[in-house]
């Protein structure tokens, strides 16, 4: 009897892998709800009402459940509204709400599923959870509004990025300790580690630079300017191959495509009005933007580096995930 029960749940996960379509998710701040886009016709299919300010969003490592960071609209106020909401992406239902501390902004889930870290941007602390007991297992103290959150392919480091302080608080996983702080440019926002875990990309909102880092030794290697006039990046994400990495300019609505080698910008792509949150198909042939002040999502065809299809979706989009 186990054995076919384990039989069922083996066949019941492989056709859920291949008949889900894929789908772009995208959480709207200001009307407290996801967006959810088919991404093969570009048209908006669902609406998943979540409850205060979503921003954080992410797909979980075996494609079932969305994490979502919602907060309390009132800033600096403690509430038990402060949570990280988990929905089941095969009935679009909200599962439970995880407590992760206040005011949480972004996360990383690690590779494995099995931990979750929040940023707690009002009190400058970081929070981590063990997602199998939705216990918060250790609050450590990193740099002053902590925003960006990621964590290394090989879920070894999370960096945690500080807007006042200009730092990133590195987080060795296996002491649940912060081992490392090191500076970067002016209010960094979020940073997206390179597939292999050798690199990392740092956003720098005011001084208008990606910041690259070597993981090895958590140092800045160089630094590339984006927009000149103040570009406000925010969103990054790399390329499979790491051949290219995307950042989001909200200020000047565009988006940046940077050859990380060369350590330049080898093109702009306009976009939507404000363009925030970003994120890549896993194949990488499709870039989508969360535009915050349009409305919409745009659509980048990586191939052509141009954008094929806007999809109005809730207001104030804020953090794009996909699901592929």
């Amino acid at each position: 009897m186990r054995l076919l029960m384990l039989a069922l749940v083996v066949l019941v996960s492989a056709s859920f892998q291949a008949t889900s379509p894929p789908l772009v998710l995208v959480s709207n701040e200001a009307s407290s709800d996801i967006s959810v886009i088919d991404a093969g016709s570009n048209k908006l299919v669902r609406r998943i009402v979540v409850g205060d300010r979503p921003r954080g969003i992410h797909v979980s490592p075996d494609r079932r459940t969305l994490y979502v960071a919602i907060s309390d609209p009132w800033a600096n106020r403690q509430s038990g509204r402060d949570a990280i909401v988990a929905i089941d992406l095969r009935t679009k239902r909200v599962l439970n709400r995880i407590a992760v501390g206040t005011d949480p902004e972004e996360f990383g889930v690690s590779p494995d599923g099995r931990m979750l870290y929040a940023s707690n941007e009002d009190a400058g602390t970081a929070s981590i959870v063990d997602l199998r007991t939705r216990k918060v297992l250790a609050t450590l103290v990193v740099g002053i509004e902590p925003e960006g959150v990621a964590v290394s392919p090989d879920g070894r480091w999370v960096y945690v990025t500080a807007e006042t302080s200009n730092t990133v608080s590195v987080i060795d996983t296996r002491k649940a300790e912060v081992v490392r702080s090191f500076l970067v440019n002016v209010r960094p926002r979020s940073v997206a580690f390179a597939p292999d875990g050798t690199r990392a990309y740092v956003t720098c909102e005011i001084s208008s630079t990606l910041d690259i880092v070597d993981v090895s030794s958590h140092e800045v290697i160089g630094s590339v300017e984006l927009e000149e006039g103040g570009g406000k990046p925010v969103g990054v994400a790399v390329s499979p191959d790491h051949s290219r990495v995307y950042v989001a300019n909200g200020g000047t609505g565009v988006v940046a495509v940077i050859d990380p080698v060369a350590q330049k910008v080898v093109q702009r792509i306009a976009v939507g009005r404000r363009p925030w949150g970003l994120a890549i198909a896993r194949n990488g042939q499709r870039v989508y933007t969360a535009n915050g002040l349009s409305n919409d999502v745009s659509v980048i065809d990586t191939r052509s580096n141009r954008v094929i299809a806007t999809v109005k979706v809730g207001e104030k989009p804020w953090g794009v995930a996909v699901l592929d």
